[in-house]
């Protein structure tokens, strides 16, 4: 269904207040789904406005009573529409995502950036690591828009970090985002299926956020999700496809000691069904401790 009818009033919508209410409505409206970066109608709302107007995405109260010019109006209107007509997600509308304090180019090339892993390495994955400086080799496979790979190289000072995809769409984004932060000395960004091209290569640390979606939660996907590559989110029947070939191979490119950490989405119970003599760890994040697992070099022997 079209909202276009809620569009054609807007002339009666002057400040940041009258827009945000507004916004909110034809979200709520619209049965949006808000898994891209905000969880809910009022966040993406503020955000798109701040952005779309150009002030600080923290500092929403001194503006709200602010007037806007045509010109703004009309650039917002624009987002909106794309936004609730075609179910685009708002990181793709504003090209930028959010990890904690990182910000990240992208778009329609890559998934939008939303992984628990992120949160995980700004503490430098204490206390499995006693000694950052020892972490000399980091890999991000599948790295998408290079956004791990890129907290990976601030939280590990001392590491040459690999950021891998198999998609070269995804690797030019990545390219953009590692320019972005003055990285190119730090990580190599490498086109490879998984480990296939990177025989030989050794690493401290390995972190993936491959695809993990099951089939039948892929037919099920809200429309936002569609404009995402469908490369990057479906794994086979179970969603662990991805999943099976990073465990069978991780040791050959792991050091002693070495650790993995794998994101996958819901499917930690059939993980367990599938690898029961696995002593997977699960790691505590924001959403709980079922969403990313880590073992050792010397547990995948």
């Amino acid at each position: 269904m079209s909202m276009l009818h809620h569009f054609e009033n807007t002339n009666e919508l002057h400040t940041v207040r009258d827009w945000l209410r507004f916004t909110v409505s034809v979200f709520n409206e619209a049965k949006l789904s808000f898994g891209h970066g905000s969880a809910n109608a009022y966040d993406e709302a503020a955000y798109l406005i701040l952005h779309t107007l150009h002030l600080p995405l923290d500092t929403l109260n001194p503006f709200l009573d602010a007037r806007l010019i045509a010109e703004e109006k009309k650039a917002l209107l624009t987002l909106l529409k794309q936004r609730v007509d075609e179910r685009i997600p708002v990181a793709y509308l504003t090209h930028e995502a959010w990890l904690g304090d990182f910000s990240f180019y992208v778009d329609e090339r890559v998934i939008v950036p939303r992984s628990f892993i992120a949160e995980l390495i700004p503490e430098q994955f204490t206390p499995w690591i006693d000694d950052t400086k020892i972490v000399t080799n980091v890999l991000d496979l599948c790295t998408g828009s290079g956004c791990l790979a890129i907290l990976a190289a601030h939280a590990f000072p001392d590491a040459i970090v690999d950021a891998v995809d198999i998609s070269p769409d995804a690797l030019e984004v990545t390219q953009r985002n590692v320019a972005d932060y003055g990285l190119e000395d730090r990580i190599n960004i490498i086109k490879s299926d998984l480990f296939f091209n990177l025989t030989g290569k050794q690493y401290d640390v390995i972190i993936s956020n491959p695809p993990y979606v099951d089939a039948s939660s892929m037919t099920a996907l809200p429309a936002e999700y569609r404009h995402e590559p469908q490369l990057a989110l479906g794994s086979g029947t179970d969603g662990l496809d991805a999943t099976r070939d990073i465990l069978k191979h991780a040791a050959d490119h792991l050091n002693p000691n070495g650790l993995l950490v794998v994101e996958i989405g819901h499917n930690r119970s059939a993980l367990e069904a599938v690898y029961p003599n696995f002593p997977f760890i699960w790691l505590e994040v924001s959403a709980g401790n079922e969403f990313v697992f880590m073992l050792r070099r010397e547990d995948l022997i």
